[in-house]
């Protein structure tokens, strides 16, 4: 098993991690992201985004649970798809099905899910977890592969600029 533990001193930090993994992602990766409310999960999110081209506001899904997003590369070769979805308010797992959750985990996108224990049982399994913890006035990120598609990813990740 393959998992990382990074300090991030701060909102920045956590940004950045966001960015370097999104930088290695490949085009079909489910993230799922834990932590207490204020950890970083949107934080985290914003950056992955950021690292992907987005330069629009990103919103937290918390109300609408869903946030899809289709971003273009500078090159305009590339159109990736990016699902963020926050679950905390989710009451009953199989709502999933109602919201066409399976259709976004089967698409060739990235789908970052906050709150994933809420979805347990409906929701397959993560290619990479990521946990984020308080650590003074930082967090701490802990990140582990749970597929050979996640496993690829820490690859990367260790290779490059933490």
């Amino acid at each position: 098993m393959i998992d990382m533990n990074i300090l991030l001193a701060d909102e920045a930090a956590t940004e950045n991690l966001g960015q370097i993994l999104a930088a290695v992602c490949p085009a079909r990766c489910l993230i799922f992201l834990y932590g207490d409310l204020g950890a970083g999960k949107t934080t985290f999110s914003r950056g992955f985004l950021r690292g992907l081209g987005y330069a629009d506001r990103v919103k937290s899904p918390t109300y609408t649970l869903l946030e899809p997003y289709e971003i273009q590369s500078e090159d305009e070769r590339t159109l990736r798809h990016v699902y963020h979805f926050d679950l905390y308010r989710l009451a009953d797992p199989e709502e999933l099905t109602y919201m066409g959750a399976e259709d976004c985990f089967a698409a060739e996108a990235v789908s970052l899910v906050e709150w994933p224990q809420q979805g347990e049982g409906m929701l397959p399994p993560a290619d990479i977890n990521i946990l984020l913890q308080y650590q003074d006035a930082g967090r701490w990120a802990q990140i582990r592969a749970g597929t050979d598609r996640g496993r690829h990813v820490m690859q990367l990740l260790r290779s490059s600029d933490l």
